[in-house]
């Protein structure tokens, strides 16, 4: 039983992952008109008033994931390992990325006395996953192979990969401010978007959706690779050969 619960705890981001991409797919299709992930953002997936007869789907998709994020964060400060040596800067920042989607998913818009709270958790979200998503992976590269086997090159290929990582928040800041000093009068990012042909790249949700796919991709094969089970620990326990 307990050697089946660790394994639950190790996976819980990855099903955490399934979860929202499931949900999400069943918000999608209960949605009142035809949804357009590519113009339409998350949030109206969630709001009941968009999608009264989804939003508990779409809901339920962010807080498990949310909350298969923050359970194995919590997995990944607790082991002792190279990787999570100083584990702070990332742990930190994915527990508040992940904290932050599960209040955009919780709070009712206009409940908070900020001007579009709503979507600074959003950002909030995205930028902590993010960071922590780009110092795990560059740990978990680096960790990768010992030091005395560890080609000239591995710190580039580390930061590439972790790297990789940021470019949807930065190519959805890019877009946004140039819509906003170029294309002032354009309203929020909706379908009202494709009808006057503005480029897809454009479009925050855009970024945004492309940026939980990446995002994605990334928690899964960290959440495999991250936590170690007994059989890695013992092969790093055994000495070198000489």
């Amino acid at each position: 039983m307990k050697a089946f619960a660790r394994r639950l705890l190790r996976a819980s981001a990855s099903l955490g992952v399934f979860a929202f991409w499931a949900c999400m797919f069943m918000a999608a299709r209960n949605y009142p008109s035809d949804y357009d992930w590519q113009y339409m953002t998350i949030s109206s997936l969630v709001y009941t008033d968009r999608n009264p007869n989804g939003y508990l789907w779409a809901w339920s998709g962010i807080v498990l994931c949310g909350l298969g994020g923050l359970l194995w964060a919590l997995q990944v400060a607790s082991k002792r390992s190279p990787l999570v040596a100083e584990p702070r800067a990332g742990t930190w920042a994915l527990g508040v990325g992940y904290l932050s989607m599960i209040a955009c998913a919780l709070l009712p818009e206009g409940l908070l006395p900020i001007p579009k709270a709503h979507e600074l958790l959003a950002l909030i979200a995205f930028i902590g996953i993010c960071i922590g998503i780009v110092h795990t992976t560059f740990k978990e590269v680096q960790s990768s192979v010992r030091a005395e086997e560890r080609p000239v090159n591995t710190r580039a290929l580390a930061a590439v990969l972790a790297a990789s990582a940021l470019s949807p928040i930065v190519l959805a800041a890019l877009a946004q401010s140039y819509v906003s000093h170029e294309l002032p009068e354009l309203p929020w990012v909706n379908v009202s978007w494709r009808a006057r042909g503005i480029p897809v790249y454009l479009s925050f949700a855009f970024w945004e959706w492309f940026a939980c796919g990446l995002f994605s991709i990334y928690m899964v094969i960290l959440s495999l690779t991250t936590i170690p089970g007994r059989n890695r620990h013992r092969e790093s326990a055994k000495p070198a050969p000489h």
